[in-house]
């Protein structure tokens, strides 16, 4: 606990738990998704639950860093010449990202089919296949793709373990915070339900695109997102401006 002494040490953990917070923005979103699949008595301990365990997950893999900076090293490599050889080496952590992108896109894909074919039912209906556990295993699977992301960008920054998990936990309990919130934000204005589903499709194909080597500056994505998000604020306030006019 020496770096509590350190100046440094605080300004890395404020900027880190910043980033932390940054970084579980797309997190919040697929357990917001995903949650709403749930009985509405369900939904906010999943969200938490599904915090937790990304929180779990992240200082775990903090504490094994040897196992998660060897997942960095390539396994082996694409039999393609024309290749530059950093995207010929395929590493764990490139699977990892291919494979975690790939299921966020077709379960963002999906979501979005399933709210098209939704329209004009009961809001309130819960498909029968959704259940407590299946959700549950959904948000583990993805968690484990955020996570590794989040710890590979906390060991870049910072040399002290402590910061880093101290950085985590903060981070979570600020998204624990403000998730229902969130969540209840999204619930009531359905485009933006439809946004946070794109903003996901954009997200796997950014870790699709990381994992076979085509690296896109995440402040490219961030800013998308958040120039979209206003762009319907804006749009809500319109409609909503129109509502007596039109009554």
């Amino acid at each position: 606990m020496d770096w509590l002494t350190q100046p440094d040490a605080w300004i890395a953990l404020a900027t880190l738990t910043a980033l932390e917070i940054v970084l579980g923005i797309d997190n919040i979103l697929f357990i917001s998704i995903l949650s709403d699949r749930l009985p509405e008595e369900q939904r906010g301990r999943a969200r938490k639950l599904g915090l937790a365990l990304a929180m779990l997950m992240r200082i775990g893999l903090l504490f094994s860093l040897s196992f998660v900076m060897g997942l960095t090293q390539p396994w082996f490599e694409l039999p393609f010449e024309s290749l530059d050889e950093e995207v010929r080496g395929i590493s764990g952590r490139d699977l990892i990202l291919i494979g975690g992108g790939l299921f966020l896109i077709a379960k963002a894909t999906l979501e979005i089919h399933h709210k098209l074919e939704d329209a004009g039912q009961d809001p309130r209906a819960v498909p029968k296949n959704a259940t407590f556990g299946s959700v549950l295993a959904q948000i583990m699977m993805l968690d484990i793709v955020f996570s590794l992301d989040s710890v590979i960008t906390a060991v870049g920054m910072v040399e002290h373990i402590g910061v880093m998990v101290t950085a985590v936990v903060l981070s979570v309990i600020v998204m624990v915070l403000f998730v229902d919130a969130v969540c209840a934000f999204v619930e009531r204005n359905p485009t933006f339900k439809i946004l946070a589903l794109a903003f996901l499709v954009l997200i796997g194909l950014t870790l699709f695109g990381e994992g076979v080597g085509l690296h896109v500056p995440k402040g490219y994505v961030y800013f998308a997102m958040a120039f979209s998000v206003l762009v319907e604020i804006i749009n809500v306030r319109l409609r909503k401006g129109r509502k007596p006019d039109a009554a």
